[in-house]
């Protein structure tokens, strides 16, 4: 009598352990980057920004070589100038060299303001079709591989492939992976 006693003892404290511990939580994980690379408007995205780089850097060459053939003349003529010419040289090369500065911070702020307009869709896009993929496969959170930190590092020191998403995430938006590259064996393995 005394062990049935023991066993139903237990048995409560059983139940009562098992209804009173928390659910285990379903984590994946989705790869920002391999999601992006494998989407045909990254792509066009891509070519838009190189484009529009190309044109900014090519008007930067055209003013710089503009100044440097100034400055090569004013070099050359400075000796026979007389100091009015001199000083109104001077100023005019110390004015373009303030715009060439002015055109290049002007001209890389213009390439990430162009980049973010583009790729905020993209992100927005994206974001939807995780979350759409979380709550179909019943995960509790998602979270990047890889997020760059002050420092440098890893948010996740490790992770099992069985649950990145990232193809999911892929399937979702219609498109079909591409087969990952295979990574070359490291030097003396």
């Amino acid at each position: 009598m005394r062990t049935l006693l023991l066993l139903i003892f237990c048995g409560c404290i059983t139940l009562t352990a098992t209804a009173q511990a928390p659910a285990a939580q379903k984590i994946g994980y989705a790869d920002w980057e391999y999601i992006f690379q494998q989407l045909p408007e990254f792509k066009q995205i891509t070519d838009q920004l190189t484009t529009h780089s190309t044109q900014l850097e090519n008007q930067y060459k055209a003013k710089t070589q503009e100044f440097d053939t100034k400055v090569k003349a004013y070099q050359a003529n400075a000796a026979t100038m007389n100091d009015v010419v001199k000083r109104s040289t001077e100023t005019e090369l110390g004015q373009m060299q303030e715009n060439l500065q002015k055109f290049q911070q002007d001209a890389m702020a213009n390439v990430q303001s162009k980049q973010t307009a583009l790729m905020e869709p993209v992100f927005t896009k994206v974001g939807k079709a995780i979350e759409d993929v979380a709550k179909e496969n019943g995960y509790d959170f998602i979270m990047a591989p890889q997020i760059a930190v002050q420092g440098g590092g890893d948010i996740l020191l490790y992770s099992n492939e069985k649950y990145d998403v990232s193809n999911l995430v892929l399937k979702k938006l219609g498109v079909t992976p591409k087969p990952a590259a295979v990574a070359p064996a490291a030097p003396g393995k």
